[in-house]
């Protein structure tokens, strides 16, 4: 995904509200947008195209997504999807409740079909009726919550199976699937997802790459989430020593990357934290720590033209985080 593809796609987050994002979809042109497959590793295959990443796991099982991008693309997905396998759609996963991981679910799920029996049944009233949608409860509720008289989110594209507390798991394709949730991150109701067997995990927006992250504050978000998310990650991950490789992660937006990416990026934001921390003990103002640069050292590397979240922005966010 190239820096300009990624700055077009991140831009929507940064809009903050579940409204914004989804007016921010109706000014794109989707019939230019081009869907891409990369293979991760094991069963895994990671696809771009606009919006968040999108995970697909492959098997004699069927097919599982994590994330589902924007309406419009649906088609286009299923297509990449099916040049891997033929197989029937089972499970979605949602990452989080953002309009650009999420738009896809209710189209994605009609093509789909729900395992009725072995470990899901009686989990959902719908069984059969297209694929099954997990998410955390605190990301349902935020897709079924009322924005300016409308439900946020389509009601059938809500998820049909939620779990509250720290983890949900699955055996699909012949690997464990472990859906953790890590609270107050990105939103309150993000979840890595690890396929076992493959090492690969998909990071949603816990993890994102060539931009700073967005803390999405309305939706229960906070810099100390996003830090234990990052350290969640790096303590998942396994290395190859001495080179690249081991573990695979597939950030929300930006590259395949492995541990060493997200070691790189887990170090910027604790130092930012950290330094916008010692600000907010001091007593100082929102306009004095932003004119005090606290992101002044990766700016050539995170806040490039044209992009939404600039260091301004992150530091206003990690700093509203603190102050709470």
């Amino acid at each position: 995904m190239t820096r300009a593809k990624f700055n077009i796609a991140f831009a929507a987050l940064a809009l903050a509200t579940l409204g914004g994002l989804a007016v921010f979809a109706q000014q794109q042109n989707f019939d230019n947008v081009e869907v891409h497959l990369q293979k991760a590793q094991g069963n895994i295959y990671m696809l771009v195209g606009a919006g968040g990443n999108v995970t697909v796991q492959i098997g004699s099982d069927g097919v599982l997504l994590v994330d589902t991008q924007y309406a419009p693309l649906s088609n286009k997905i299923l297509a990449a999807v099916r040049t891997l396998s033929q197989g029937p759609l089972r499970y979605i996963i949602n990452t989080h409740s953002h309009p650009d991981h999420v738009g896809g679910n209710e189209n994605l799920k009609k093509a789909g079909a729900t395992i009725a029996g072995g470990n899901v049944a009686g989990d959902i009233g719908d069984a059969a009726q297209g694929a099954q949608i997990l998410a955390h409860l605190n990301a349902y509720k935020h897709m079924s919550a009322r924005v300016n008289g409308q439900f946020a989110t389509p009601p059938a594209a809500w998820p049909t199976s939620t779990f509250l507390g720290d983890d949900k798991k699955l055996y699909f394709n012949g690997e464990g699937v472990h859906i953790i949730h890590q609270p107050s991150a990105h939103t309150d109701g993000d979840s890595l997802v690890f396929f076992r067997k493959s090492d690969v995990i998909s990071a949603g927006d816990l993890f994102v790459t060539g931009g700073y992250p967005f803390i999405d504050l309305n939706a229960g978000g906070n810099i100390q989430g996003i830090v234990a998310g990052l350290n969640r990650i790096v303590d998942m991950c396994i290395p190859v020593y001495g080179q690249e490789g081991g573990t695979m992660v597939i950030p929300g937006h930006g590259r395949l990357s492995d541990v060493g990416d997200v070691i790189n990026v887990r170090e910027m934001v604790t130092i930012v934290r950290d330094r916008v921390q010692d600000m907010v003990k001091k007593n100082m103002t929102l306009d004095q720590v932003k004119a005090a640069k606290p992101t002044r050292d990766y700016d050539t590397l995170y806040n490039e033209p044209g992009s939404f979240v600039t260091g301004d922005a992150f530091v206003e966010a990690v700093y509203r985080s603190l102050k709470k």
